[in-house]
């Protein structure tokens, strides 16, 4: 347990949920329908720290670390753990573990991949989804551009067979997370010190480097497979779907996520904000204006 990441959510508890596949370090807090979140790469959950205890006033909040990111442990080899549809199994494996049968589920960056695969595989379990700068996997790879390989290399070098994406990162981790954050919080300096001092501890591990490239690795191989499979035989997401994405950013062929996600489920809205890619922390009042009310409005979807 870090001390750090306990001062970032007063009132919490935390606590170890032990699933098949992983032990998960997991925070909750509040009481009230149940409320999933789910971080991103490079991160913990310390990166709700300006959102959990929003909504933990009228919610129950969960926030975990990902399967074999931050505390969070593996119990097998983490080779095919990186499946998104793996790690959903998981974090439902958790919730059902919490007394959790029916949950809002918001989702970052990686977290969001696995969220809509969650949406997907327990269409009864997830009556909400909150998606924050993601968009299929398919329509990433299809989209992929000059643009997209110079701004997100690391989709194509974390995917890479083992061991050399784990020998590059394993050169200087603290100059490549400090790089990567800086970047996608357009200024490294507006995170939190305690939040960012847990994710550059977290990514020292050697063990936590190797389950985000298995994560990787998945989104190049079975993720797209996954979701290929889904897209042709017309599944679509059943719950209402509210999405947040980094204001101005289009996807291939110039594409609006709102127009990529109406592909995917039967309800969408959304808007775009500022503060580059990390918008938890970087724009969480203007997350709140809009999630709250999105809340409000499926509470009695969650109570069941």
């Amino acid at each position: 347990m870090h001390r750090a990441v306990n001062a970032l959510f007063p009132g919490f508890e935390d606590k170890i949920v032990e699933t098949t596949d992983a032990n998960l370090a997991v925070l909750t807090g509040g009481s009230g329908p149940a409320v999933l979140l789910l971080h991103g790469y490079p991160e913990t959950r310390a990166a709700w720290h300006r959102i959990a205890p929003a909504l933990a006033e009228n919610y129950t909040v969960v926030v975990p670390d990902l399967p074999g990111y931050g505390d969070s442990r593996v119990n097998r080899a983490p080779q095919g753990l990186g499946s998104k549809r793996r790690m959903a199994k998981c974090l439902h494996e958790m919730m059902k573990k919490l007394g959790h049968d029916r949950f809002v589920l918001i989702g970052h960056d990686r977290g969001g991949r696995i969220a809509y695969r969650m949406a997907l595989d327990f269409p009864d379990t997830v009556k909400a989804l909150v998606s924050v700068t993601v968009v299929p996997t398919p329509e990433m790879w299809e989209g992929a551009s000059k643009a997209f390989g110079m701004g997100a290399w690391h989709w194509f070098m974390m995917a890479q067979p083992a061991p050399l994406p784990e020998k590059l990162m394993a050169a200087d981790p603290r100059f490549l997370i400090d790089v990567t954050l800086g970047k996608m919080a357009e200024g490294i300096e507006k995170l939190n010190p305690l939040a960012l001092e847990d994710y550059r501890s977290a990514f020292d591990r050697e063990d936590v480097r190797h389950m985000m490239c298995e994560d990787y690795r998945a989104g190049a191989t079975v993720d797209e497979s996954d979701d290929l499979a889904d897209r042709t035989a017309g599944r679509r997401i059943s719950a209402p779907v509210l999405l947040f994405w980094e204001d101005g950013r289009r996807y291939g062929g110039g594409r609006e996520p709102l127009d990529i996600w109406a592909d995917w489920a039967h309800t969408v809205e959304g808007r775009g904000l500022p503060g580059g890619h990390l918008l938890p922390e970087t724009s969480p009042d203007e997350m709140l204006d809009l999630l709250i009310p999105f809340l409000e409005r499926n509470a009695d979807a969650i109570k069941g």
